[in-house]
């Protein structure tokens, strides 16, 4: 028979401390425990590791196999003889089930069961005019998204009586494993695979959902839409998203504004922009114009003289604060506008014009 060398299986030196081999077993324990590791060798590794501990961190087993250079007649899984009173280093046992149950402690603890399921969040991009996002609005959209099973109300089963207990852990959920250590037996609790960690057991299935509870389906939902919202403004529609599972609340919708650009104005925070041209005749002699705003027209006063880009404020046109402080306004920019084309007699005006006008040098360059 090949005899087994403990140091090497555990991967520490002949003078390893009680710590030593404490450190190592946990690493191979969480590496290679059947519950954790699914590879055809892995419980055979793991029993080695198991062997090799139960030796190694006993003094008197530990000090027979290195006198004799075997196991054999020390009893490797015989755990009579193992201090489990601290004896190892003083082990840390929620360490040990941590690793191997990620975080269900067979020494009284219990992991969460498997229940109701909160349903995915859910986001939507929705296009809007500039009007829209400035006076608000109200718009309906069709929503993809998997909603409660009309059939079996999100039971999953074609019928309610169909629900049994689950046979495989009695309704509990849970399932329990005993593995045996070189710190004795651990006890450890896994949801039930029958039922998913539910503790029930579906006889037959809805046929509508296939047992899932859930359909997917467009959502018909009315969004309101509040005044001054901007490009990329979010808006959160509480309990309009997903469906959860086994009576999990609803997931939320989120609203992703995109506002469409406008032919006409922009908006510049929470004002209003607009150009608008005005004659030779307006800007010189002075005129009462007429210029758009997001809801109709307004009269603007143009005074004589008045240059090309001038800008020209209407109070209170523009946009109304998202959180209701006050409006923006809307801002006027007049460019006059040149004529491509004349007539001679138009030639004719405006070289006489030009001649009666007061000459003024102009330096271009110093």
């Amino acid at each position: 028979m090949t005899k087994k060398d403990y140091y090497e299986i555990l991967g520490v030196s002949k003078d390893a401390t009680k710590e030593d081999i404490r450190k190592a077993y946990k690493k191979l324990a969480k590496k290679y425990h059947p519950d954790v590791n699914k590879s055809p060798d892995a419980e055979q590794k793991f029993k080695e590791i198991n062997e090799a501990a139960s030796v190694l961190a006993d003094e008197r087993k530990r000090e027979q196999y290195d006198r004799f250079g075997s196991a054999e007649g020390i009893g490797g899984f015989d755990f009579r003889g193992f201090d489990f009173g601290g004896g190892f280093g003083g082990i840390n046992f929620d360490e040990i089930f941590e690793m191997f149950t990620g975080g269900f402690n067979p020494f009284g603890r219990r992991s969460r069961r498997q229940g109701p399921v909160r349903g995915d969040d859910l986001v939507y991009e929705l296009e809007v005019s500039l009007e829209d996002a400035v006076f608000g609005s109200e718009k309906e959209i069709l929503v993809p998204a998997l909603v409660l099973c009309e059939k079996c109300k999100g039971t999953g089963a074609e019928d309610p009586d169909d629900i049994e207990a689950c046979k495989d852990c009695d309704g509990s959920g849970y399932v329990k494993r005993s593995t045996r250590t070189p710190f004795g037996i651990f006890a450890t609790t896994s949801s039930c695979r029958t039922c998913g960690g539910t503790g029930k057991y579906i006889k037959n299935l809805c046929d509508f959902c296939d047992g899932e509870g859930r359909v997917t389906k467009n959502n018909k939902i009315k969004v309101e839409i509040p005044a001054g919202v901007h490009n990329g403004t979010r808006l959160r529609l509480a309990g309009k998203g997903e469906a959860g599972l086994k009576g999990g609340r609803h997931g939320d919708l989120y609203i992703i504004i995109r506002v469409k650009e406008h032919p006409v104005f922009e908006r510049r925070n929470n004002d209003i922009h607009v150009s608008v041209p005005v004659s030779f005749a307006q800007a010189a002699l002075g005129s009462e114009i007429e210029v758009p705003t997001l809801k109709s027209k307004a009269k603007l006063k143009i005074p004589a003289g008045t240059q090309t880009n001038t800008l020209f404020k209407l109070k209170g046109k523009g946009v109304p604060n998202l959180r209701g402080y006050g409006t923006g306004d809307q801002l006027v920019r007049v460019v006059v506008e040149v004529p491509k084309k004349l007539s001679a007699k138009q030639k004719k005006l405006l070289k006489e014009f030009d001649s009666s006008l007061e000459k003024k040098k102009f330096k271009l360059f110093k």
